[in-house]
């Protein structure tokens, strides 16, 4: 307010002095006085707006009036511009709202109100700097000012938006108005009025408008227009972009049956003279040849030439390919649903069937069709039900179990199941149903009690083994002290039949020993190379006297019939006992068959229990018209001590035996019964090829075994006395010079003590402290050469392994008669001499 003040004392001035001139100039003419007052008075009661519309009077009373009249007007209208009028007016400009300016010319500050100077403040004599030091420092509101400011110097009208920095801090926009001032030649006014709100409004249409632009223009669906002709009126980018081409492009005379494939206009249903209200799917062509289809929707506006159309339009390639992923997806699903090899149902939440796999409905039995909409807990065994009752209540509350829960199911065929529980849950995660997988575990349950039974076979076969040890053993001494007793006791003699018969129950008492070795697998086979045919034929009259009568026996060799290695006896036993179950499975008559064939395996073939490898083998099938076997029986017959048969009718060993021999050899059995259509048992043994020197041999073993004498110190090692004893007597009596030893280290020790070499050296495999193997590999680093019969009741493997397939090491299982032993050692002396 300092700064107006100062101004206008400035200038009321500069009025006095112009003032105290016209009265100086005036009272210098006297004699116009009286006539001057006299005219001037009448006219010049105006109101004081001021010294400038009061002139022309004063020039006129001066004219009339004289000098005097002149002055008495200049010194009223003066007196009168200084009264109440002047100040209501400079009040009322001082209290206006709006900033409000006077310039003279040149810029030159005639009046400034106090919103200006509360607005800008102000630099004395300089109100334009005032007003550009609070402009917003941009380059839209300095172009503005510059503008104002030039056509204000020129005294041109004019107006624009200026945004200006208040006091606060905060941005204002000001309309800001210049004009001239009418009579006054280079005076300016300028008015400023706040428009902020409006240019805010203004500013958020203008946002709002730009949103809508982009949105319509960057939408991901077309938009379009057409007049009445089917031009392009508007077309956003989408769209544009869609056919290849810009929307300025487009809206350059193109009409949309220009991109519709296979169609003209007045084709198209979509017309918009046909159609106002139009839906449906095209197919659009872009300027490249890209096709592709689209889905429009329309509505038309407007008659005439004044028709348009406000068109959608949605590109379906992106659903269609969604829809046939979706399609490919739901396919794959539903194979892999269908062709999982575990079983999957789908439980609704009363625990119904609303869907199983394939898998699923072979592990029951059933079809998929019969299982839909039944109980799930209807499946499961009764004893199990609350059980997988819980199971299902716990995964519906969302309380899963990560471990399965094995369940027994019922249907077509009792199944063992392990079962995996989940819930399904819809998008609002609602449980809407339970996801049950099921893994079949039957045959693995099976699996395992196969072996916990092989383990328990084994065991007994352990069993077997040590008991079998010890009885051959007795019986080797049995049976060698009998051989000896008949040396002096020959047919005729009194004692004769009596030693006879103790041999014969030895020899049976030996046969079953024979038997538990079979079934532990632990027997020694001498195995040799066999005519199936041969040895089936020579066997023939024993099988008929074991049937009888009332059975129909038949035995068919196949052509060319190959050759097996194995131990005659022992095949013999296996084929015995499997007529002999045949002949108790027909008490009242049938008929019995054995057939072989050759039979050559291209690829691995499953056999009974057993893998058989791929290759040429030899076929035995003992078939028969019986009573057959039960399913539940014919899992176990080759288990021990698993008899159908009543109590005192068999041992149980007669399957587990033919098992353990076969198995043993190299060969396989399987068995296909049914109850009431009688069995078969189809023996596998592998052919073997025979070389011209096995047989050559085999020849020369037959004639050596005609004459058991010979020569040669044998050193004989045995922890038996009876068995130790037996055999020095047997052989001795047979020419040769026995040397005996209780142990081991006692061999060693006789050996150390000898000055004659030892020719064969004859020792038990199992003895207390150092063992026949240990003697051997001992008595080796001497004399490397030595020649060495080993002699046990366990199988030959047992102590094989041990002595790392050193040559010059024979085996004579026990028990063994005196010829026998005899010729073992006559036959390993010979073939060292030869």
């Amino acid at each position: 307010m300092g700064g107006v003040q100062s101004h206008s004392r400035s200038y009321n001035g500069q009025v006095r002095e112009r003032r105290q001139r016209w009265i100086d100039l005036v009272l210098g003419g006297l004699g116009a006085v009286l006539s001057g007052a006299a005219a001037g008075y009448g006219l010049t009661e105006f109101s004081a707006e001021g010294f400038l519309e009061t002139a022309p009077l004063v020039v006129a009373g001066m004219a009339l009036g004289g000098l005097g009249l002149s002055a008495y007007l200049l010194v009223r209208a003066f007196r009168v511009g200084h009264g109440k009028g002047e100040t209501i007016m400079w009040r009322a400009f001082q209290a206006g709202s709006q900033p409000y300016l006077i310039m003279g010319t040149n810029e030159v500050l005639i009046e400034s109100n106090a919103a200006f100077d509360h607005l800008f403040g102000r630099v004395s004599g300089d109100p334009m700097a005032a007003i550009e030091r609070n402009l917003a420092r941009t380059e839209e509101t300095a172009r503005a000012f510059r503008r104002l400011r030039a056509l204000s110097l020129s005294g041109i009208a004019s107006q624009a938006e200026i945004e200006v920095i208040a006091a606060d801090g905060k941005s204002v926009w000001y309309q800001t108005d210049i004009y001239p001032v009418p009579d006054f030649p280079g005076h300016m006014t300028w008015r400023f009025y706040d428009v902020t709100s409006r240019h805010e409004m203004h500013e958020a249409i203008l946002e709002e408008q730009a949103r809508i632009t982009d949105f319509i223009e960057n939408a991901p669906v077309g938009f379009y227009s057409l007049d009445h002709e089917g031009c392009f009126q508007f077309a956003n980018h989408t769209f544009a972009d869609w056919l290849g081409m810009t929307p300025v492009q487009l809206t350059s005379g193109r009409r949309l049956s220009d991109f519709v494939k296979g169609k003209m206009a007045e084709d198209l249903p979509y017309s918009p003279c046909r159609d106002p209200e139009f839906r449906g799917e095209v197919w659009l062509m872009g300027v490249q040849g890209k096709s592709f289809p689209a889905m429009i929707a329309q509505t038309v506006v407007g008659e005439g030439t004044n028709l348009r159309t406000r068109s959608v339009v949605r590109d379906l390639t992106p659903e269609r390919e969604w829809a046939q992923a979706l399609a490919q997806s739901e396919r794959r699903f539903q194979r892999f649903y269908e062709a999982a090899p575990i079983g999957i149902i789908l439980l609704d939440m009363e625990g119904r069937i609303t869907e199983c796999n394939a898998a699923m409905a072979a592990i029951l039995g059933n079809a998929s069709e019969a299982l839909t909409g039944g109980q799930f807990l209807d499946l499961v065994v009764e004893k199990q039900r609350d059980e997988a009752r819980s199971v299902l209540a716990a995964a519906a509350g969302g309380m899963e179990n990560g471990r399965p829960v094995e369940l027994h199911l019922v249907g077509g065929k009792e199944a063992v199941v392990s079962l995996f529980v989940s819930r399904l849950e819809d998008r609002d995660g609602a449980v809407s149903g339970l996801l049950v997988h099921a893994l079949d575990t039957t045959g693995q349950k099976a699996l395992e009690v196969q072996f916990a039974q092989s383990q328990k076979m084994q065991a007994v076969g352990q069993l077997a083994g040590g008991i079998a040890h010890d009885f051959n053993n007795l019986l080797t001494a049995m049976i060698g002290f009998c051989d000896l007793l008949l040396v002096r006791h020959r047919p005729g003699d009194q004692s004769f039949a009596d030693i006879m018969q103790i041999k014969q129950n030895a020899n049976r008492a030996a046969n079953l020993v024979r038997q538990l070795l079979a079934f532990s697998r632990q027997q020694t086979l001498q195995p040799r190379v066999l005519s199936i045919t041969d040895t089936l034929a020579e066997l023939s009259n024993l099988l008929r006297r074991l049937i009888g009568e009332n059975i129909e026996f038949s035995l068919s060799h196949g052509r060319d019939l190959g050759l097996v290695k194995a131990d005659q006896g022992q095949f013999e036993q296996v084929v015995i006992n499997l007529v002999v179950n045949a002949r108790d499975a027909m008490a009242g008559g049938g008929k019995l068959a054995i057939q072989t064939s050759n039979l050559t395996l291209v690829h691995t073939t499953e056999w009974g229990a057993e893998t058989a490898s791929a290759g040429e083998y030899i076929l035995v099938e003992i078939s028969d018209t019986g009573s057959g076997i039960e399913p539940d029986v014919l899992e176990h017959i080759f288990e021990p001590f698993f008899s159908t048969k009543e109590v005192g009718a068999g041992t149980g060993l007669g399957l587990a035996t033919v098992y353990g021999i076969l198995k043993q050899t190299g060969g396989f059995i399987s068995v296909d019964s049914r109850p009431g259509r009688g069995s078969k048992f189809r023996i596998l043994l592998p052919r073997h090829v025979e070389e011209a020197a096995e047989v050559e041999r085999t020849e020369v073993l037959e004639r050596r075994q005609s004459d058991l004498t010979g020569v040669g110190t044998v050193l004989l090692v045995e922890d038996e006395d009876a068995v130790r004893l037996f055999g020095a007597r047997a052989l001795r009596n047979k020419g040769y010079k026995v040397l005996e030893a209780r142990s081991g280290e006692n061999a060693l020790e006789l050996m150390n003590s000898l000055e004659d070499p030892i020719d064969i050296l004859i020792t038990d495999v199992v003895m207390p402290e150092m063992d026949g193997p240990a003697l051997i590999q001992a008595v080796r680093e001497k004399i490397p050469s030595m020649r060495v019969i080993c002699i046990s009741g366990y199988a030959e493997d047992s102590f094989r392994r041990r002595l790392d397939g050193q040559p010059g090491i024979h085996f004579l299982p026990k028990p063994f008669s005196l010829d026998q032993l005899a010729g073992k050692v006559k036959d390993v002396l010979a073939d060292r001499a030869a």
